[in-house]
């Protein structure tokens, strides 16, 4: 019985993104079948509202969902779609791999850091935002739990073993916020002796953003909260050539969402310039949650050598193909 797959195109160039995608997953045999919905601006211009409860109700139904980029428009009260799906759903841990492929503009070699970012509480609960006197004064409030800490942390260690990862950094601020930063690093502590076979480390995170920068290659694996997850997310993107390079996972107990992490780029849509790696990438995760490691490896390897060998790539890879063409030559190799 074919596995049924919730497919969000998305806004801006998320629609051939995607499409692309679709071919790779096809040509490897997945035997997918594959549910469209819509939201973002794509659903706004068409009378409907950001986040439609269609498409909730379809990725509620299905469990897996594949997300092209979505575009939360500025201003006018609209919620970050990608903040609401993480509510929703109760998608805690964010999954970030990021992989050097030789052939792209990346200032390092040999980086393959894999973060892991709780999703769902920190100065991203939404808790106590409020603006005082006329704007001059704002607040917001960050929320830590036991729980929180506990799951996403029990989920970096699981991975690793699964992943055969050797070593955790834990990133944290609880040198000055004691209380939510400190919460989070006492926790980490206890798991760290409760998981000895994975070697245990942890670090300021501001120092780590600068080791990140000098070092990269003393990483392996990074847990850390919400809004430092994020940051230090998109820099790890950023030693391997940037965010399209960087799929992302959003997974819970029920439900998994995986995405293209960068924006949907609406100047360059519809002229096929744009790189389709990170979605491809982030079906990669797919297939890799789906117990399906075998054809995630293959994407990968494809992929990797379509940029090593220079064939057909896109403008950000140093080449001057398009999506199409960098969708065939990924085709070919598969």
């Amino acid at each position: 019985m074919a596995t049924k797959i919730t497919v969000i195109p998305g806004d801006g160039i998320g629609p051939s993104l995607t499409e692309a995608t679709i071919k790779v997953l096809d040509k490897l045999g997945c035997d997918f079948e594959y549910e469209y919905a819509e939201a973002g601006i794509t659903s706004l211009d068409k009378g409907g509202d950001l986040l439609p409860q269609d498409t909730l109700d379809l990725i509620s139904k299905n469990k897996i969902a594949l997300k092209g980029p979505l575009t939360t428009p500025s201003g006018g009260g609209f919620t970050s779609i990608n903040v609401t799906l993480r509510k929703k759903f109760d998608l805690y841990a964010n999954v970030r791999p990021v992989v050097t492929f030789e052939g792209t503009k990346a200032r390092y070699e040999n980086i393959d850091i894999l973060t892991i970012r709780e999703n769902t509480e920190g100065l991203y609960c939404g808790a106590g935002q409020e603006i005082f006197n006329d704007g001059e004064y704002a607040e917001s409030k960050s929320v830590v739990t036991k729980k929180g800490c506990e799951r996403v942390l029990k989920f970096a260690y699981d991975l690793a073993r699964k992943k055969g990862r050797k070593q955790i950094h834990a990133f944290h601020k609880a040198n000055i916020l004691k209380s939510t930063s400190g919460l989070f690093l006492e926790l980490a502590r206890k798991a760290a002796s409760e998981n000895t076979d994975i070697e245990s480390k942890e670090m300021i995170v501001d120092n780590a953003c600068m080791q990140l920068v000098m070092n990269p290659n003393q990483f392996d694996m990074i847990v850390t909260t919400n809004l430092f997850g994020d940051i230090v997310s998109d820099l790890c993107a950023g030693l391997v050539g940037g965010l399209g390079m960087a799929p992302g996972a959003n997974i819970g107990d029920d439900v998994a969402i995986f995405e293209a992490v960068h924006g949907s780029a609406p100047d360059i849509a519809g002229k096929n310039l744009a790189n389709p790696s990170s979605l491809m990438l982030a079906a990669a995760l797919m297939l890799d949650h789906l117990d399906m490691s075998d054809k995630a490896d293959k994407i990968r390897n494809a992929i990797k050598d379509v940029i090593k060998s220079a064939d057909r790539t896109t403008a950000d890879l140093g080449g001057n193909a398009g999506t199409t063409d960098f969708t065939e030559a990924v085709l070919e190799r598969l």
